[in-house]
């Protein structure tokens, strides 16, 4: 930094010192000092604007290494599969052939001799062929399985970035025909026509106050019937028990389509998430409700960009479903 003598011209102290003799020199020095705060706080603004951009891009670079990790590792077990998979070689008593050249005739006495003295007939040459078939398939049935064995080691990425988590407005609420602890709820999630959305709140909450409310919804779940209504996605809410459930409200200003984004978790969501890898199941207990109100996953915020964070109403402490 600057010396604080040279932050504003000679001129200016003097032109202070003959309008103002008593104070002018200690009015000079708080215009000095003021110089400088501001200065310190721009440096520590743009400081902590490199330190989020260095968070993000330390994200990604894990995420890069982690996806070539997943490559080497899928080439390798492709790699040993290959080799389990590939046939053994032919026996050499098989793959010798007379050494007489084609050009020039064996004499009588080298044919005589190259004749076996007992032939196999052609059944047991036949058989021999079966059974090294057989052999080669039973081979075969038993190296499937290492390989599925190795497939089934993979290790696919799982943090919440892989969830479509977005903003929706309730447009209508009524209960399930079927289901007392049901509700059905339509939904615009911002697209051509609102979603379906079937929730187990007939029983938690009053229903006529969900109506026009913004919430968040995990949209790339796969659609399910329930008790004969489709669902489309799931709505998210907070609870401390049974009995006590709040659905998770997105921030004010915040749009029927917007998305919610991590900042140490950047990607782009499944567009179906498979039901056998269980996604949701083992993001679930690391989605909670902080001291603050605020909904985070492994303390990262829900954020919808520009816009702010999404919280539970009135529950702390305590975790989203």
């Amino acid at each position: 930094m600057d010396n604080a003598d040279n932050l504003f011209h000679p001129s200016l102290a003097a032109a202070l010192m003959k309008l103002d003799p008593d104070d002018g020199e200690q009015i000079m020095e708080y215009f000095k000092t003021h110089a400088l705060l501001s200065r310190e706080k721009a440096l520590l603004q743009a400081s902590v604007r490199d330190q989020k951009k260095l968070l993000v891009e330390n994200a990604k670079l894990k995420k890069d290494i982690e996806q070539l990790r997943n490559q080497l590792q899928d080439k390798q077990r492709r790699r040993t599969a290959r080799a389990l998979l590939s046939p053994a070689p032919p026996p050499a008593s098989l793959s010798s052939t007379s050494t007489t050249p084609v050009n020039q005739p064996a004499s009588p006495a080298e044919a005589l001799a190259a004749v076996p003295t007992n032939p196999h007939p052609p059944s047991t040459f036949s058989q021999d062929r079966r059974d090294r078939q057989s052999r080669r398939r039973r081979g075969d049935k038993k190296a499937r399985p290492s390989s599925d064995l190795l497939s089934l080691g993979a290790e696919p990425r799982v943090d919440v970035s892989r969830l479509d988590l977005r903003v929706g407005r309730i447009l209508s609420v009524r209960r399930h025909p079927l289901a007392e602890t049901m509700s059905i709820q339509e939904v615009d999630m911002g697209e051509n026509a609102p979603r379906t959305v079937v929730s187990k709140l007939g029983g938690k909450i009053h229903l006529e106050e969900l109506q026009g409310g913004l919430v968040v919804l995990l949209c790339n779940v796969k659609a399910c019937k329930m008790r004969g209504v489709a669902s489309q996605a799931r709505l998210l809410c907070c609870s401390t028990s049974d009995d006590c459930i709040e659905l998770l409200a997105a921030p004010m200003g915040s749009t029927p389509g917007d998305r919610v984004t991590f900042l140490n978790y950047p990607g782009d969501p499944d567009r179906e998430l498979p039901s056998k890898q269980r996604v949701w199941e083992l993001l679930q207990p690391d989605l909670q409700v902080d001291s603050r109100g605020v909904a985070n996953y492994k303390g990262c915020g829900f954020e919808v960009k520009g816009k702010g964070l999404c919280r539970a109403p009135s529950l702390t402490n305590c975790i989203i479903r």
